[in-house]
């Protein structure tokens, strides 16, 4: 005899989430991938742009600051950042679990660029950090909703790849924020120990300003290009509004048979609906002993983790010169290094799907300590010194966007942009006490050594995270019920 349970009719979200299951191509238009892209484009020319433009920022608003002496003064802008960070993903990423992720992804990017005006008009140092803090409240709740958006509208076949594939959006403004930075915040020096077109001296001391307000107007257009964006059937379904959910839903389906025809939907993959969303994501967490081990383990992997990536991200140029690498040297490596950021998360999105995402995270550990090993190894070899560089580059970003996607694979619809946050943003805190607690020592040390203890800390994550659960492909609901 059938067990009761095989007679009660699915419910019509039940149905919704079964037929998102069963696409397997990008089915929103694929202009939306680029506007998803763009906030993570401007995220990250903030997060590099201080990479070479700080000694110029330091030496003009910070009396007593010089090239050399500069790294000294850099951690100060960076943890008041992340702290900046910690706060905006505790505070507003919430709001998304409740209010929605397109709402939210509005509010946050108009505070980061309100942020980043203001540092760009900041009329002394104490401003310049004040600005750095809400630049970050902004930064850290948006980064949190964008991974949880693209997860819960990507297929189930290819979460990873479509992460990594508007990861190279943030490669690009990686890119654009250290390149422009060598132009307008470095002295022009022959090629390859500089760039003969860079445009700073003697008349231009404030090249800086103009790269915070190159941050500003892209998030202008950002906030414009978002209003776009339609709003994540799951979270739709979970608060309720199924009718608006089939509409996305319906609309996603008749952009997938474009490719083909769909499949018919599996209510197995759907799994149970997840239970309604309380008033206080934070609870649903917490009071759940799956979701505080995730909690637990994540965050360990961010917080160690960041300190090698932020060391690289926000502080490299500043540590080469410490190490006594001339600072237009140093900016260059720095800028080379950044094609490798851009051609990891090309290749990276062609290959992520092909093992689970914690096997990557080694491989990019071992990247990175490679790239350290041969700017130590290099000289004067610039040459040398451009290719570990770039290895550099791109082994602690091969080790980043895996990671986005298993941390929002691993907590619930109705709190996953919290459970993201809380892992992810306070996470951070680990890479503000690595640039506090690792510069002091720099400058004593060998340029191997230096890079060994700088990668240390990748190696450790990369090991912690093999205890992660299983995600690729498969379902959402079935991962993180």
């Amino acid at each position: 005899m059938d067990s009761p349970k095989e007679h009660i009719a699915p419910t019509p979200g039940q149905l919704i989430i079964a037929r998102l299951e069963r696409l397997d191509v990008w089915s929103l238009s694929y202009v939306f991938i680029g506007i998803i892209g763009l906030g993570f484009l401007f995220t990250f020319y903030d997060i590099f742009d201080i990479n070479v433009s700080f000694i110029q920022t330091c030496v003009d608003l910070k009396p007593g600051c010089t090239p050399e002496n500069a790294l000294g003064a850099l951690p100060y802008p960076v943890v008041l950042n992340l702290a900046g960070y910690v706060v905006g993903t505790l505070v507003l990423s919430p709001y998304a679990d409740k209010v929605g992720r397109r709402n939210m992804l509005l509010i946050t990017m108009l505070i980061t660029g309100l942020g980043s005006l203001y540092n760009a008009l900041a009329p002394g140092y104490v401003n310049f950090n004040i600005a750095r803090v809400i630049t970050g409240i902004g930064i850290g709740a948006d980064l949190a909703i964008v991974n949880t958006y693209i997860n819960e509208v990507a297929p189930r076949r290819a979460r990873a790849k479509f992460t990594t594939i508007i990861f190279i959006m943030s490669a690009l403004g990686a890119f654009v924020g250290i390149w422009l930075g060598l132009i307008l915040t470095t002295p022009s020096t022959p090629w390859p120990l500089g760039l003969p077109f860079a445009v700073a001296g003697p008349g231009f001391a404030n090249g800086w300003r103009w790269m915070y307000g190159v941050g500003a107007l892209l998030a202008l257009v950002a906030i414009v290009l978002r209003v776009q964006l339609p709003e994540s059937p799951r979270w739709l379904i979970g608060h309720g509004r199924v009718r608006e959910a089939d509409e996305v839903v319906s609309a996603m389906e008749s952009r997938a048979v474009r490719h083909g025809d769909l499949r018919e939907p599996v209510l197995a993959d759907a799994a149970a609906l997840p239970p309604p969303p309380s008033k206080m994501p934070y609870r649903d967490l917490f009071t759940s002993p799956l979701y505080l081990r995730r909690i637990v383990l994540l965050f360990a992997v961010w917080f160690i983790g960041y300190i090698t990536v932020y060391a690289y991200a926000s502080g490299f140029t500043s540590i080469l010169t410490a190490l006594r690498f001339p600072p237009p040297e140093a900016g260059v490596i720095a800028a080379v290094g950044t094609i490798g950021f851009v051609a990891e998360a090309i290749i990276m999105s062609f290959l992520v799907e092909k093992l689970e995402r914690r096997f990557w995270l080694p491989i990019g550990a071992a990247v990175t300590i490679i790239g350290g090993i041969l700017i130590a190894a290099a000289g004067t070899t610039i040459t040398v010194s451009f290719i570990g560089a770039i290895l550099i580059f791109a082994g602690f970003n091969l080790w980043v966007s895996p990671t986005y996607a298993l941390t929002a694979e691993s907590f619930p619809t109705r709190a996953r942009t919290t459970g993201f946050a809380l892992v992810d943003g306070v996470g951070h805190i680990g890479g503000g006490i690595g640039v506090l607690v690792i510069a002091p020592f720099l400058p004593h040390m060998s340029v191997f050594w230096a890079f060994m203890l700088i990668s240390v800390f990748i190696v450790v994550a990369s090991i912690l995270v093999q205890f992660t659960p299983h995600t690729r492909n498969r379902p959402l609901d079935v991962i993180s019920p």
